[in-house]
């Protein structure tokens, strides 16, 4: 079975950084609270210049600087933030980018899991495209747009970034690409309204709209994450037919340290072996396993035939997994 290989990565997080002493002055709060409870000590978040696609495309400019951009066949961006309903992201990321005019461009909406939807989905496209073609994968958000910063519970948690990754099929026999996913339809337990504008003069209140905001059950999304995620992970790794202590790297979702935590303890994972950068990060939402597979892949701790496992889960509920081997080194 083929494989993929990461031939580039590349991510963004805007320079402004939220600390926990300054959302101590807007909610009630403190710093000691939010770092016990999240991991988290500060967040990025966007300026009034920045968009969801000029994030994302300083992200994809490095994941593309080592990369022949001819080669692109396809760009998929997750995100649940997009600039515009249509065109989609992935669209003016073709434009800003200059890629080839033959490319597909394509959304999703996967939330938090979003990043590892979209390698799966990748991969599975590129199966049909000519050898030696390449997929764009990006996972971009701006969530400070859509979180409301009087609901303490929520507002110290989410922050803004981009994360790329160029991938392609590799048909090495010691290639591996073993998936693993799910969905548990809910929209209470985590969601986010749209905040549309109801322009029709049909209805009795044309203009009134729900504002856009993220809200969440945050015990039984903690729950919800540790219990599907491992148990996602120990299934892929199965199929896969390696055991946890033979997988050099692991990246879970940067949502809550605890979580983490609890995933890598299921799973008799070191914590060592994970990628943990929430307490600079915080939740980006889809962007947070690209990000950190891009600091991974920087860090040189990545060696040729090394497994990595990339695990997320988020509203939907979603969950996702995946297992694959990287078998060549980044220029």
């Amino acid at each position: 079975m083929a494989g993929i290989t990461i031939l580039g990565t590349g991510s963004y997080t805007p320079p402004f950084s939220l600390t926990n002493k300054m959302l101590e002055a807007i909610v009630e709060t403190d710093d000691e609270w939010i770092r016990t409870r999240t991991g988290i000590s500060a967040r990025a978040v966007a300026g009034a210049d920045e968009t969801t696609l000029s994030m994302g495309k300083a992200a994809a400019l490095k994941a593309l600087a080592a990369v022949d951009k001819s080669n692109i066949g396809l760009i998929i961006a997750a995100t649940i933030t997009p600039d515009y309903l249509t065109p989609s992201l992935s669209a003016l990321l073709q434009r800003e980018l200059d890629l080839p005019e033959d490319v597909l461009a394509i959304d999703i909406n996967c939330a938090c899991s979003g990043f590892v939807m979209a390698l799966r989905t990748a991969y599975a496209y590129l199966g049909d495209m000519p050898s030696g073609k390449t997929a764009l994968v990006l996972g971009c958000e701006m969530l400070s747009r859509v979180t409301d910063y009087t609901d303490r519970t929520t507002c110290v948690l989410f922050g803004d970034g981009a994360g790329a990754a160029v991938v392609q099929r590799d048909s090495d026999e010691s290639s591996a690409f073993v998936f693993d996913g799910g969905t548990r339809g809910d929209d209470v337990t985590l969601f986010c309204k749209s905040g549309y504008l109801c322009n029709s003069p049909f209805i009795q209140r044309p203009g009134d709209a729900d504002p856009a905001g993220i809200a969440m059950n945050g015990q039984e999304v903690f729950r919800f994450a540790v219990e599907t995620c491992s148990a996602s992970v120990g299934r892929v790794l199965y199929s896969a037919g390696i055991a946890p202590e033979n997988v050099q790297h692991f990246i879970f979702h940067q949502a809550n340290k605890r979580i983490i935590d609890g995933i890598a303890k299921r799973l008799s994972v070191p914590i060592e072996k994970c990628v943990v950068n929430i307490q600079t990060h915080g939740n980006t939402s889809s962007a947070t396993c690209a990000i950190a597979l891009d600091e991974l892949f920087r860090s040189g701790k990545v060696k040729p035939g090394d497994g990595i496992v990339v695990s997320a889960f988020g509203g939907g509920l979603a969950y996702a997994s995946v297992y694959f081997t990287q078998n060549k080194e980044l220029l």
